[in-house]
């Protein structure tokens, strides 16, 4: 199971930004995936996910009406669409994975490697 990471860089509060991450060697379709952030003295926290046991998504009420999750079967790859960023969503971005359902909790069992977000102007 590897889980890769894209898609940060440095984006204008307001902008928009697409992070990827790339699932190989396991099916989408049978495993729940996390997005988590961790920003620099701070506990990693839950994003959002996609919750296999009752096909429904989920996110933290910090983000709520600005990211969406989704994910394409097909290229066996989720995605996280950031919209109208905030400099408090400045962190690293990691994508998880796992068959058991821990919804936001950063309990999953695969872990990429990571991306930086950085909103400033």
């Amino acid at each position: 199971v590897q889980l890769q990471a894209s898609g940060g860089g440095l984006v204008q509060p307001g902008g928009s930004l697409r992070l990827s991450c790339a699932a190989s060697g396991f099916s989408l379709d049978y495993y729940n995936i996390g997005w988590f952030r961790q920003a620099p003295g701070k506990e990693r926290e839950g994003v959002s996910c996609f919750s296999v046991s009752d096909d429904s998504t989920y996110y933290a009420d910090s983000v709520k009406g600005r990211f969406t999750i989704s994910r394409d079967n097909a290229k066996n790859t989720v995605y996280l669409q950031m919209s109208s960023p905030r400099p408090e969503d400045t962190a690293v971005y990691y994508c998880a994975a796992d068959p058991r359902d821990w919804f936001l909790k950063p309990l999953y069992e695969y872990w990429g490697q990571g991306t930086l977000v950085t909103v400033s102007s």
